[in-house]
């Protein structure tokens, strides 16, 4: 059994494509809807998960790129999922412009043959990023959908290893009960709440500086085409028709990122693919946890 959180913020119809694609009663789906997108589209999002009976809408807060609220979306949604079911084992997030590229029975075949792995892309900061490390020691604050330098810098947490990669995960409930409910966790949402970008590094640092999670696999298996975007950071290509051929023939369980508007025949194709049976190879698993991932350390970088 699956929980998923998805974040929107625009593009309602696609939305509720993608929705419709993961869509299982034995799941559970909570969706946050960026208060900044507006009530109309809170309410919209709202009516429709109405006939689905396992999925809730989270408090809709104003969600800003570089900020802690997108951190805090993920531990609010986290919190409720855990609330709604005692029996779900994954924990997987996506966006409202994302896709999947596996069935749900696929995907839950393939979470059930890795239980206790947690998916999720993570180096060391200081060693394999370090030009990145000012995100996390030079004190911000998040105001009026703004980041807010201080002009100050801390030391980063005491006897703690600062760990960076992306916000897409697929995680244990082991991991997600530590995250939302052990008071050793308090330091990091403390320390990251005033840090740059966190949902680059927060569940990361979490993890790997302690022992409340399963076998760590490098890998969220996402299929992303990163392209530079500025100084600071890359950003996920948009997807065509043109990448159908590769989406179908990837390993991967997701994709992002889609645009109905620009090219909405590349989800007509993932919609039909995913009308056909799909069974899990029985190499597919092996595959995924023995083998690094594939995206260069230099495009673990916020999207």
């Amino acid at each position: 059994m699956i929980a998923y959180l998805i974040l929107i913020h625009r593009y309602p119809a696609q939305f509720k494509r993608m929705f419709k694609s993961i869509y299982d009663p034995d799941h559970h789906y909570v969706v946050h809807a960026d208060k900044n997108s507006g009530a109309a589209l809170h309410a919209d999002i709202l009516d429709f998960l109405s006939d689905y009976p396992n999925a809730e809408m989270l408090e809709s807060k104003a969600a800003v790129w570089g900020g802690y609220s997108l951190v805090d979306a993920e531990l609010r949604g986290i919190a409720k999922l855990l609330k709604m079911n005692r029996g779900w084992e994954y924990f997987i997030n996506l966006s409202g412009q994302d896709f999947p590229l596996k069935t749900q029975g696929y995907i839950s075949d393939f979470l059930a043959n890795a239980r206790g792995s947690e998916f999720i892309k993570m180096l060391d900061q200081r060693k394999a990023r370090p030009e990145t490390m000012p995100r996390v020691l030079d004190h911000v604050s998040e105001r009026e959908n703004r980041i807010v330098p201080s002009g100050y810098a801390r030391p980063f947490l005491r006897d703690a290893k600062p760990c960076i990669g992306n916000q897409w995960m697929m995680v244990s409930r082991k991991y997600c009960e530590y995250v939302s409910h052990d008071p050793e966790v308090s330091r990091y949402k403390d320390f990251y709440r005033n840090t740059f970008i966190p949902d680059e590094g927060f569940f990361q640092t979490v993890m790997m500086n302690s022992a409340a999670h399963g076998p760590i696999v490098n890998n969220d298996m996402r299929s992303i085409d990163w392209v530079p975007d500025g100084d600071i950071k890359l950003r996920p290509r948009t997807f065509t028709a043109a990448d159908a051929g590769r989406l179908l023939a990837s390993d991967n369980l997701f994709a992002r990122k889609f645009d109905a508007d620009t090219d909405s025949k590349i989800i007509d194709v993932l919609e039909c693919q995913l009308q056909m049976p799909q069974t899990l190879p029985a190499a597919a698993v092996n595959a995924a946890l023995s083998m690094p991932a594939k995206t260069p350390a230099a495009a673990i970088r916020a999207v």
